[in-house]
C-alpha cells in the first residue's frame, strides 16, 4: 500500500482508511488553550472536541497544544510537521482498529522555546478555556502537609524570573495577571486529571503560588476564574513502535505519533465556566452539578484497580496490564479488594450500578489488544497512591474496617521500589521520589516500617498501630513465599470465611 505523511495536504488521501474531519479547520478560531498534549488527552478532550467541531456553530472552540516541559519536545515537533492532524486508533474488544484523524488542534506552542508566547496566547480574548493533563505530580501538592510544595526548584526558579516560568502556576500566573491588566474578561481553567476534587485543587495550588508571587490578584482571580471539577476516564496505553508500523501498513497513513485508546470513554463535568463552554454534552460528556461521587467512585475502582495490577504483576514478571488481569488469583484479589475495602467508602451512588461498574473494569482491563504497559501504569507511584488508594485507607481505618488488601499493596510498593521483580529483573521506575523511594526500599529489607516514613506520600500513616502490623506482615511475607502465593492464600482464606 502506498503510504503519505498525514498532513492537511494528503488529509483527503486517507478518507477510505480512517474517518477525517468533515470541517474547514482553517476556519477555526482558538478558544480552548490546553497544557499536556500527551496521549490522554488526545484520546479524550481532543476526541469529544473533534466531534463537536462538526457542528459549524461550534467553530469557535479549536484547540491550541501547549508543550510546557523540556521533554515534550517530540510531541510538539509531530505535531508541528503534521499540522496538529493524528491518527486515534481505538481497539475494539473484538480485535479490530476504528481509525479516526482528529483535527481539533489548531494550533500548537513549544513553551520553553517561546515563553512570552504562551502567556500571550493563554491570556488571548478569543481563550475561554484552559485546561489542563499535567498528570497527578504536575500540581505540586503536599501530602503530609497538604499545601503547596514552595521547596520544589522550579517554583522557586518561577518567582525570580516570572517572565520565564517553569511551571504551569507561573505560566497561568503571568496570563491572569496580563488579562487583569488589560480589562480583559475571565476565563475557566479546568483540570482533566486524575485528582478528586481536580477543580479545587487546582484553584488551591494556583491561589497558593499567587499569593506568594502576585499577592494584588488574588482578589480578581476568586472573582474572575472558575475552576469546575471533572471526572474523566478512557484508558490510552503508550503508543508503541508496532502501532505506529500496523498503521502504516493497514491504513498507508504515515503518523510519527498515533494515538491508541480502549472503545470506553467518559467525561463528567461541573457546569461552572465563567466564560461560556463547548456544548460537549452533544457528544457524550455529561455535565453535573457535583461530580465528585463519580470522581472517587473512579479514582478508587479503576484508577486504584490501575495500580493494584501494575505493582503485583510487575513484581511477578509481567510487563502489561492484560496479562496480570488474566492471572487468575491477581483478579481475585482486585474483586476483593474493590467489594471489602473500596465499595463501603463511596457512599451512595445515584444512578450507577456498583457492581456492574466493577464487572465492567476487569473486562476493560483484560482487553488484550490494549496492551497497556506496566511500567507506564506504576510511573510516578508515588503521586498516585495519596491520590488513589490511601483515601479508602484512611476511610477504612477511621470505620475500623479491612485494609488487608490495601496493606498488601502498599508492602509490594516497597519492595517494588528496591527495583527488582521476584525473578532478580531490572524495574524500570519512572518517579520524582525514585531516589528517596529506593533509599527507602533498601532500609526496609531490614526494617519494613521506614518505608512508610516518607511523609510526603503517606503523611501520618505510620502512627496507626493495626496499618503497621498489616503492612510488615505483608511485607515479610512476600519476601518469604512471593506475590503469587500470598494473594492465594489470601483469597482462599477468604472463601473459608464465606
Amino acid at each position: 500500500m502506498t503510504s503519505y505523511k498525514l498532513n492537511n495536504k494528503n488529509l483527503s488521501k486517507f478518507s477510505d482508511e480512517a474517518l477525517i474531519p468533515q470541517y474547514d479547520r482553517s476556519t477555526l478560531k482558538t478558544g480552548i488553550v490546553h497544557v499536556g498534549i500527551g496521549g490522554f488527552h488526545r484520546s479524550h478532550e481532543a476526541y469529544y472536541t473533534d466531534q463537536l467541531l462538526h457542528d459549524p456553530a461550534n467553530s469557535d472552540w479549536g484547540i491550541c497544544g501547549i508543550a510546557l516541559l523540556d521533554f515534550d519536545t517530540k510531541i510538539y515537533n509531530t505535531l508541528k510537521e503534521q499540522d496538529g492532524l493524528y491518527t486515534l486508533i481505538v481497539k475494539e474488544l473484538d480485535g479490530t482498529l476504528t481509525k479516526k484523524i482528529i483535527g481539533s488542534i489548531v494550533e500548537y506552542l513549544y513553551a520553553p522555546e517561546n515563553p512570552t508566547q504562551v502567556i500571550e496566547k493563554m491570556a488571548s480574548n478569543d481563550v475561554k478555556i484552559i485546561t489542563l493533563t499535567i498528570t497527578e505530580g504536575g500540581y505540586n501538592y503536599n501530602e503530609a502537609t497538604g499545601s503547596f510544595d514552595f521547596t520544589n526548584p522550579l517554583v522557586q526558579q518561577d518567582l525570580e524570573h516570572p517572565q520565564a516560568p517553569k511551571t504551569i502556576f507561573g505560566y497561568l500566573t503571568q496570563a491572569l495577571k496580563l488579562r487583569k491588566e488589560r480589562g480583559l474578561p475571565g476565563c475557566t481553567i479546568q483540570s482533566c486529571d486524575n485528582i478528586q476534587g481536580n477543580g479545587h485543587m487546582t484553584e488551591k495550588m494556583l491561589l497558593s503560588f499567587v499569593h506568594m508571587a502576585e499577592p494584588d490578584l488574588v482578589p480578581w482571580i476568586k472573582s474572575n476564574i472558575s475552576f469546575p471539577n471533572a471526572m474523566v476516564d478512557r484508558i490510552t496505553p503508550a503508543t508503541s513502535e508496532k502501532d505506529i508500523a500496523l498503521l502504516k501498513e493497514t491504513s498507508g497513513i504515515e503518523d510519527a505519533w498515533p494515538v491508541v485508546c480502549e472503545p470506553f470513554k467518559q467525561w463528567v463535568i461541573e457546569d461552572d465556566f465563567i466564560s461560556g463552554r463547548p456544548a460537549w454534552e452533544n457528544v457524550g460528556a455529561q455535565f453535573v452539578e457535583d461530580v465528585v461521587p463519580y470522581e472517587k467512585m473512579k479514582l478508587s475502582l479503576l484508577n486504584a484497580g490501575h495500580s493494584v495490577l501494575g505493582i503485583l504483576g510487575a513484581l511477578i514478571g509481567y510487563e502489561t496490564i492484560d496479562e496480570s488481569v488474566q492471572n487468575k488469583a491477581i483478579q481475585t484479589f482486585l474483586h476483593s479488594y474493590m467489594d471489602e475495602e473500596v465499595s463501603p467508602t463511596l457512599g451512595d451512588l445515584e444512578g450507577v450500578d456498583l457492581k456492574k461498574y466493577k464487572q465492567s473494569l476487569l473486562q476493560r482491563f483484560g482487553n488484550i489488544y490494549i496492551k497497556d504497559q506496566i511500567d507506564r501504569i506504576c510511573s510516578e507511584s508515588s503521586a498516585k497512591i495519596p491520590i488513589f488508594i490511601l483515601p479508602t485507607v484512611n476511610a477504612q481505618l477511621e470505620n475500623d474496617g479491612p485494609v488487608d488488601h490495601a496493606a498488601f499493596v502498599i508492602a509490594a510498593w516497597a519492595i517494588y521500589s528496591a527495583g527488582l521483580d521476584e525473578q532478580g529483573n531490572p524495574l524500570n521506575i519512572k518517579d520524582a521520589l525514585e531516589t528517596l523511594l529506593k533509599e527507602k526500599a533498601l532500609v526496609a529489607k531490614n526494617s519494613p516500617t521506614s518505608f512508610l516514613e516518607i511523609e510526603s506520600v503517606f503523611g501520618k500513616l505510620n502512627q496507626s498501630k493495626r496499618f503497621v502490623d498489616i503492612y510488615t506482615a505483608a511485607y515479610q511475607n512476600i519476601l518469604k513465599y512471593g506475590v503469587e502465593e500470598c494473594i492465594t492464600q489470601m483469597n482462599n482464606k477468604a472463601l473459608n470465611n464465606i
